[in-house]
């Protein structure tokens, strides 16, 4: 099983965000994490990556712990957020490549097949016609592809991406959800979190809905209900 999570509870001095959170997600699946803000989401993504200790319970990530696994290069990750630099001269290419890193010797000499990586996750996101501009220069929408097309460039068989939604416009949301799909049908395992509702039916698999704890989870016919996203959501989804 890519994920398997068992009891976890977990959080921050003082606060507990997660409490006694179980799921697991099945090869090759999109799953959507769904929250109200403040549900818990980007606390579960810290704990996957061993970012945030778990306090009780445990961590599997295809069989091993969340250090072993990143360090055996089993999951990348696109952040919610990331803080650029607008002055600094990176490129996207360049930021695309810092996905290949991992596959890198110390001193982080390029191959054939890191070209061909980087490449190819340029034409999916469809930046190859600006991978020579700056990265700050990019809307927000094209600097979220980037991002997405540096995961991509990791090839990990597992993708967890916070929020990827949020402030993007509609182009960028449609073709990132173009390339979700395809990595499914690829093999990769996708755990995606977001507060948006639409198009999740169409987006995935299963549906985790969370509220520092697991409230329902499954198919989004089963899971998308008024009663449980009332639970979730409370007075947000009015």
């Amino acid at each position: 099983m890519p994920v398997l999570v068992e009891s976890l509870t977990a959080g921050y001095p003082g606060v507990t965000a997660l409490e006694d959170v179980s799921l697991g997600l099945a090869p090759a699946t999109v799953t959507a994490l769904l929250g109200a803000n403040g549900s818990g989401k980007s606390t579960l993504f810290s704990a996957l990556l061993g970012m945030v200790p778990a306090s009780k319970g445990r961590i599997r990530i295809f069989g091993t712990d969340s250090a072993r696994a990143r360090r055996r290069n089993l999951v990348s990750y696109v952040p919610q957020h990331e803080v650029i630099d607008p002055t600094f001269p990176v490129t996207v290419e360049q930021v695309v490549m810092m996905g290949r890193y991992p596959h890198m010797g110390f001193l982080r000499l390029t191959r054939p097949a890191d070209r061909d990586a980087v490449d190819h996750s340029l034409e999916q996101t469809r930046l190859s016609d600006i991978r020579r501009r700056s990265i700050g220069e990019l809307s927000g929408g094209q600097r979220k592809r980037a991002f997405v097309a540096r995961a991509l460039a990791q090839r990990a068989p597992l993708m967890l991406l916070d929020e990827p939604f949020a402030g993007v416009d509609r182009t960028s949301e449609q073709l990132i959800t173009q390339v979700l799909h395809d990595l499914k049908s690829s093999g990769t395992t996708v755990l995606i979190s977001t507060h948006h509702l639409e198009g999740v039916h169409s987006l995935a698999d299963e549906v985790i809905l969370l509220h520092r704890k697991v409230l329902a989870a499954g198919p989004p016919k089963v899971v998308l209900t008024d009663e449980k996203l009332a639970q979730a959501f409370g007075e947000a989804l009015s």
